[in-house]
């Protein structure tokens, strides 16, 4: 199972795959089936949005102490938990009532985020000489598998004949099949794997770190912009004249450009001891992709939104693997995964509120962009400082 010359597992790799998979596809599959829902139980566009933002607030709010616990046991159970909790949310969800459906998207949040916070922490401890390509890997799956999951949603309620609890529910037998390919990994691996724990988890002061903070700070700007841009572009494209229908094809297109930038992005990056010029391009790239849209409004949409989907890819990309790379124990990166997704879900909330804000305030969209340039430009100063070739525990 296990190639002795790379170290290269493909058990490893195939948690890595399922796990993945596991983390956006159960949000993005919501969407398009939206309506029907709230058709169905009778919900109104508040309460139905709730099933986007119960997920994303358990991040914000659980990320830290799901990273004080993980820290404390074995990796491999942390995954076996992961994968649990979304069978258990998953079903809930699809079980026929309002209260459950919330109480299922909570238990499916909280598996996500068990999963968030603890793969990169696998990555590490099962790939150590390949950090950057299973980086790569995971980032990859996550978003491919993301992308599939909102494209066939209403297809796949159709095919089953169960509508839209067929297209969410279809989403828990991958996640059985993830449960039992972590389990057999658990089940294969080393003695010393199976016993290794982080022992000294309380050893690193995780919010003294400024290195900490920047990888923070740097994970939430990258957020804010992909959130504004995922729930608001179709709006401001509508706006600016184009047909409603082809506004899902320009999400697509940034979806399908941020897929070989995070395959690629990881294995260059890892190899670097300084990553300041990839922040730099991401700045740049972002920047164009923006000013684009301030001065060519739908004009060369589909050159914008390669620009912005590299951009917002290589930005991903950095931000998990910043987690392996700036730590120096698997411990730290179990902390450091836990405070950057708890801070960065955070500032990524405040996003498309304030961005909707500053359109009331000014309908040519100019103000809310310009908010974007700024967060862009505080984006790169703070990932700038975290690309240096520094520890957390530093």
């Amino acid at each position: 199972m296990i190639h002795k010359k790379s170290g290269i597992s493909v058990l490893g790799i195939l948690v890595i795959i399922m796990v993945a998979g596991n983390l956006r596809a159960p949000i993005t599959a919501v969407g398009p089936i939206l309506s029907e829902i709230k058709t169905v139980l009778s919900l109104n566009t508040s309460e139905a949005s709730l099933l986007t933002s119960i997920p994303l607030a358990v991040f914000a709010f659980c990320s830290i102490m799901i990273s004080r616990i993980a820290g404390k046991g074995n990796i491999r159970h942390s995954l076996i938990y992961t994968c649990v909790a979304l069978v258990l949310g998953l079903a809930m969800r699809v079980y026929g009532n309002v209260t459950m459906l919330y109480i299922g998207s909570i238990v499916m949040g909280l598996g996500i985020c068990i999963g968030n916070v603890t793969t990169p922490a696998y990555i590490k401890q099962a790939f150590p000489n390949h950090i950057g390509l299973m980086t790569g890997i995971f980032s990859v799956s996550m978003n491919l598998i993301a992308a599939m999951a909102s494209g066939l949603s209403l297809s796949i309620g159709q095919w089953t004949g169960l509508g839209w609890k067929g297209s969410l529910g279809v989403w828990t037998f991958w996640s059985v099949l993830a449960l039992l390919v972590v389990l057999l990994d658990s089940f294969m691996a080393s003695p010393v794997q199976r016993a290794t724990r982080t022992k000294r988890v309380d050893s690193i002061r995780i919010f003294r770190s400024n290195q900490a903070w920047n990888i923070s700070f740097f994970m939430g700007g990258q957020s804010l912009v992909y959130y504004c841009l995922v729930a608001l572009l179709p709006v401001v494209l509508v706006d600016y004249g184009m047909p409603k229908e082809e506004t899902g094809m320009v999400l697509f297109t940034i979806q399908m450009a941020m897929l070989p930038v995070m395959f690629i992005a990881p294995v260059i990056a890892s190899k670097m001891k300084d990553q300041k010029v990839l922040i730099y391009a991401v700045g740049i790239l972002m920047f164009s992709g923006v000013g684009m849209l301030i001065l060519c409004k739908r004009t060369f949409i589909y050159i914008t939104a390669i620009l912005m989907g590299g951009a917002s890819g290589l930005a991903f990309s950095l931000a998990i693997l910043f987690f392996s790379l700036k730590s120096k124990t698997m411990e730290g990166t179990i902390k450091i995964s836990g405070m950057a997704q708890s801070v960065g879900y955070l500032i990524a909330a405040i996003g498309p509120p304030i961005f909707g804000l500053l359109y009331e305030r000014d309908p040519s969209w100019q103000s809310s962009f310009y908010f974007l340039l700024v967060t862009i430009t505080l984006m790169v100063y703070f990932g700038a400082k975290a690309a240096r070739q520094r520890f957390i525990e530093d």
